[in-house]
C-alpha cells in the first residue's frame, strides 16, 4: 500500500477515535457532575467573587454572580447530553419505524407516509420548533419532545430509500415467499442491514440536538434557571462581552466540541460501516 493510501485509511479510524474519546468526555462530565463539581451551581457564589477572570482559584472565573464556570460547565453537559440523546433515540425509533413502513409496506400506506414526511420536511425545522415551544412552557421534556417531533422526518427518508433498495433484493423475496409477514421481514431481515447507516444518521442528530438545544436555550426558550445549560451560559454572559469574555467564550467551546465529536463519530462510522454512494446519501439526508 503506497503511503498516501495508508494515511488515506487512517484518517477515518483517527477521526473516529478522537470523536469517541470527546464523547466519552462529555459522558462523563455529565455522569459525575455531582463528583467533579460539587455543591449546587445555582448558588451564589462569595462576596467579591464576580467576574473573577480564569486563574489558579476558578480555572475558567467566575460570573456575574460571583459562580465558578467550570462547576456550571460540567453541570451544564447534563442537559445538553440528556436532551441530545433523548432526542436521537426517540427520533431514530420514530423514523426508522416510519421509513420501514413507507418502503415496505403496501402502496397506498407507503404514499400516505411519504406525503407525512414531505408535509414536515416542507417547513424548515428552526421555526417549527419555535412555533411548538412558543405556545408552551419552557422544560427539558418539551425540548425533548419538540427535537424529536423536528427531527425524525430525515431518519424515516433515508431509511425508506435503503428499504426500497432491498425490497426486491433475493433474501427479502425468499423471506415472503416463505410466508412471512412485513413487519417480521422489515424487523428480521432489512433492519439489520440498516443499522450501519442508521447509527451513522443517529451520531448527527446527537450533535444536531444539541446545537438546536443551546440556540433554544440562548433565547430563552430552553430549560430555565436552577437547571444550568450551556446556551443559558451563553445568554448570561452577552452582556459583558468585553469584561467577561469568558462567560461566553467556554460554553461555546464546550458546544463546538460536542458537536465535533459527534460528526467524527458520523464521518469516522460512515466511512468504515456504510458503502461509497449509500454514504453520501447519509449525510445528504441528514442535512
Amino acid at each position: 500500500m503506497e503511503p498516501s493510501t495508508a494515511a488515506a485509511a487512517r484518517a477515518p479510524r483517527l477521526d473516529l477515535r478522537l470523536g469517541l474519546i470527546l464523547v466519552g468526555l462529555g459522558i462523563v462530565a455529565a455522569l459525575g457532575a455531582g463528583v467533579l463539581a460539587p455543591g449546587d451551581p445555582a448558588d451564589l457564589g462569595p462576596a467579591g467573587a464576580a467576574l473573577t477572570p480564569p486563574g489558579a482559584t476558578h480555572l475558567l472565573g467566575t460570573d456575574v454572580l460571583g459562580r465558578d464556570v467550570l462547576a456550571r460547565l460540567i453541570h451544564g453537559a447534563r442537559a445538553s447530553l440528556i436532551v441530545g440523546w433523548a432526542s436521537m433515540i426517540l427520533a431514530t425509533l420514530l423514523g426508522t419505524a416510519v421509513g420501514l413502513a413507507a418502503g415496505l409496506g403496501p402502496r397506498w400506506l407507503q404514499r400516505l407516509l411519504t406525503a407525512v414526511v414531505d408535509l414536515f420536511l416542507a417547513f424548515p425545522a428552526v421555526y417549527l420548533v419555535l412555533l411548538l415551544v412558543a405556545f408552551s412552557r419552557p422544560s427539558l421534556l418539551l425540548l425533548v419532545a419538540v427535537l424529536t417531533l423536528s427531527g425524525w422526518m430525515h431518519v424515516a427518508r433515508l431509511v425508506r430509500v435503503e428499504a426500497l433498495a432491498l425490497r426486491d433484493r433475493e433474501f427479502v423475496l425468499a423471506a415472503r415467499g416463505l410466508g412471512l409477514g412485513t413487519w417480521t421481514v422489515a424487523v428480521r431481515h432489512v433492519l439489520p442491514n440498516l443499522l450501519p447507516t442508521v447509527l451513522v444518521a443517529a451520531a448527527l442528530r446527537v450533535g444536531q440536538a444539541i446545537l438546536m438545544e443551546s440556540f433554544l436555550s440562548f433565547l430563552g426558550l430552553g430549560p430555565q434557571e436552577p437547571l444550568v445549560t450551556w446556551g443559558g451560559m451563553i445568554a448570561q454572559g452577552r452582556a459583558h462581552l468585553l469584561d467577561g469574555w469568558w462567560l461566553t467564550a467556554f460554553p461555546g467551546v464546550a458546544i463546538a466540541l460536542t458537536v465535533l465529536a459527534y460528526n467524527l463519530v458520523a464521518d469516522g462510522l460512515r466511512t468504515r460501516l456504510v458503502p461509497g454512494g449509500a454514504a453520501e446519501e447519509v449525510a445528504g439526508a441528514s442535512r
